[in-house]
């Protein structure tokens, strides 16, 4: 086909089988749109002028059933059962062999068929009249041998030449075909049919489903040949160009090992950035190349720090870490949180850090600061809420041993015998697992452990500080932290990548992580082929609390919840509470109801003045005082002292401002002396100042 020839799509795709394929197509007139963006088959298709499509594959799909007249088209599946005979052509041929050729030899049932000679046609000895019909038995090399008709019920065969010319009409063949039968054979395809239940002739042409692909799609395209386009073949003018395939970090983990390592151009960076916490998520920048040097699986420990004032840190260590690890108790606040523990670790002994009281109803025991507790098994409890059996509540709870809280002492050989002493001392406690505690983990252990040794040893989570760091990394983030905790192991497909101008410094992408687009690339990898750089991993890797929380959410999806605490039965505690009694009141108490309410605030004023010539009672005098006051020297009085009357001090109250505070007499008739002329001018001066201020 001519590459600057333009054809329809669909009558250049029908011309078309897998064996020219894959063919490259030029749009070269018409958008194709249905809607905003055509859709099929779960594709998104538009097509615009001068886009190059790549068809590697066609697939019938329908039959194109259109009159010959143009005034009904529709489409028939492929799998319709009618049958149709061929409608014989109505202009002549002008040789026996184009006759021939235009019939589908790749069927059986193509033969025989008739045909007729408008003039007299000679052959040797043998005269044939015009009109006289022919049935084509057999195509040889370079003849066809005809069955010929005579009078009489006399017939003869007679081989005709391929090359005999003259005008040669078809006849009618009574031969039927389907329509898989037409749509295979490119001879009949471009011939004209008739049904057996219809005398309307038609045209039978086929819609094919278009595999191909395009620059920048991420996947094969599929549609229709009916679409509304015209195109041409450019197959020769573009047998250079490189279709680009978008793939995504699950596609290029899926890629033969033989693809790396390779350099790539980032199509598309990744969709968000709160999930890590690390340099190189910087230039994931689209346009930007990386080099892939190898697909994997990874095993990566999360760390997270213990809250304080800082924000809480997490981050992914790779089991190359080369620091060292000392293990730190961990705290528990529930016993539901020890239980859990104690399925990882059995025999697990913690100390009690507060203490706790006893409740009877709950089944909470009494618990003091140090006692230690040994886990034993879960065992279910009967609580003594109910007073009647059937109202007993039976509930899950953690048998330990309890001990005492160990003597210090320096010596081996005192803590061998206090171990002893605790064997014969210890006692059998069941713990509801809803109930709050505050434990935490008795160690004796003070190794140091690289983080291989953690992982093969102990079960996650455990608690360990840094005491030697990484001397290989430049600067080690896990170190100065006072507590991390190993939350667990998490083995996830990654892409080792670096990037081009640093190859040997790599870093390891989890495909599930990171959602991104990248295209395979022609670059040279920036080393000689024989020399590839030595790769240093990243071995710490700071990830964001989303991460964190998503991790849990998946490795956690399936876990119980913690115990709820059982419902309370409150007739039997309303019986065991004691009714209350109000206090009674006094008898001022009494007199105060009947008297007349006074503003509070000019209460609260009449506090704050210095007018106020009372004071409260004083209190009555202590146990050790006899009921007589004790005798007092005579001593001279001052003139001031003597203008003030016959008041006496109080012997049981503790005289604070003699000019203010005058204790009253006990012949008095009011609770306090009146104070003299002098002194009564100087308050109101005062409180004439305060009022003025």
């Amino acid at each position: 086909m001519a590459g600057e020839t333009a054809l329809p799509l669909q009558q250049l795709i029908a011309s078309l089988d897998d064996k020219c394929l894959p063919k490259i197509l030029q749009v070269v007139s018409g958008v194709y749109f249905q809607g905003s963006i055509y859709e099929l088959s779960g594709s998104e298709v538009s097509f615009s002028t001068g886009d190059l499509i790549k068809v590697i594959r066609i697939e019938l799909q329908s039959v194109c059933c259109e009159d010959v007249s143009g005034d009904d088209k529709f489409e028939l599946p492929i799998g319709h059962i009618g049958l149709y005979k061929v409608v014989p052509e109505e202009m002549p041929y002008s040789t026996v062999e184009e006759m021939v050729s235009l019939r589908p030899v790749d069927l059986d049932s193509c033969l025989p068929f008739t045909f007729t000679s408008s003039s007299k046609m000679a052959f040797d000895n043998f005269t044939l009249a015009a009109g006289r019909a022919l049935t084509v038995l057999s195509v040889e090399k370079d003849q066809v041998r005809c069955h010929v008709q005579g009078q009489q019920e006399v017939s003869a065969e007679v081989c005709i030449p391929l090359s005999a010319r003259g005008e040669f009409y078809e006849c009618e063949s009574q031969e039927c075909f389907n329509l898989q039968e037409i749509m295979s054979s490119p001879s009949l395809r471009s011939r004209r049919f008739r049904s057996t239940k219809s005398e309307r002739p038609v045209f039978l042409s086929p819609i094919y489903q278009v595999h191909a692909i395009m620059n920048l799609r991420k996947n094969v395209l599929k549609f229709s040949s009916s679409s509304e386009v015209d195109v041409m073949d450019v197959t020769e003018l573009c047998k250079d160009v490189v279709f680009v395939t978008p793939l995504t970090l699950t596609e290029v983990q899926s890629q033969p090992d033989e693809s790396f390592p390779a350099v790539v151009e980032i199509l598309e960076g990744p969709e968000t950035h709160s999930l890590f916490r690390c340099s190189w998520l910087q230039e994931l920048i689209k346009g930007r190349n990386l080099i892939f040097h190898k697909k994997g699986t990874s095993t990566r420990i999360l760390f997270s720090s213990l809250k304080s004032r800082k924000a809480q840190q997490y981050f992914l260590v790779s089991q190359q870490y080369a620091g060292r690890f000392r293990r730190r108790p961990r705290e528990f606040n529930s016993v539901y949180e020890l239980y859990v523990a104690s399925v990882q670790a059995p025999g697990l002994r913690v100390s009690v850090t507060r203490s706790f009281e006893e409740v009877e109803e709950e089944g909470l025991p009494a618990l003091s600061v140090g006692e230690q507790l040994e886990v034993v098994r879960c065992v279910r409890m009967e609580l003594p809420c109910g007073s009647r059996e059937e109202e007993r509540q039976s509930v899950e709870a953690l048998l330990c041993h309890r001990f005492q809280e160990p003597d210090d002492g320096d010596d081996d050989d005192d803590d061998d015998e206090e171990e002893v002493r605790q064997e014969d001392e210890r006692e059998e406690i069941s713990l509801p697992l809803y109930m709050q505690a505050h434990l935490v983990e008795v160690l004796k252990d003070n190794k140091k452990y690289r983080l291989r040794d953690l992982e093969k040893e102990f079960s996650f989570p455990l608690d360990v500080k840094v005491i030697n760091r990484d001397n290989v990394m430049e600067t080690d983030p896990l170190v100065g932290l006072t507590c991390l905790r190993i939350e667990g192991a998490m083995s996830e497909p990654i892409i080792q990548a670096s990037l081009p101008h640093t190859p040997e410094h790599c870093f390891e992408i989890p495909t599930q992580w990171l959602s991104m687009s990248v295209s395979f690339t022609k670059d040279s990898l920036p080393w000689p082929s024989d020399q590839p750089p030595e790769c240093h991993i990243e071995r710490v890797t700071e990830v964001t609390d989303t991460f964190f929380y998503e991790y849990r959410k998946q490795a956690n999806s399936d876990a119980a919840p913690p115990p709820r605490p059982p419902k309370r039965n409150l007739s039997s505690l309303d019986a065991k509470r004691k009714p209350f009694v109000p206090p009674k009141k006094s008898s001022k108490e009494e007199k105060s109801k009947h008297r007349p309410d006074e503003r509070s605030t000019t209460k609260d004023f009449a506090n704050m003045t210095l007018s106020s010539k009372k004071r409260h009672a004083a209190p009555p005098p202590p146990d050790i005082f006899d009921e007589q006051p004790p005798p007092l020297a005579p001593r001279k009085q001052s003139a001031a002292e003597l203008t003030i009357g016959k008041a006496r001090p109080n012997m049981y109250v503790k005289r604070v401002d003699s000019t203010m505070k005058v204790a009253s007499d006990e012949d008095s008739d009011h609770d306090y002396e009146t104070l003299d002329d002098n002194l009564l001018t100087m308050i109101k001066q005062s409180q004439e100042n305060v009022t003025f201020y």
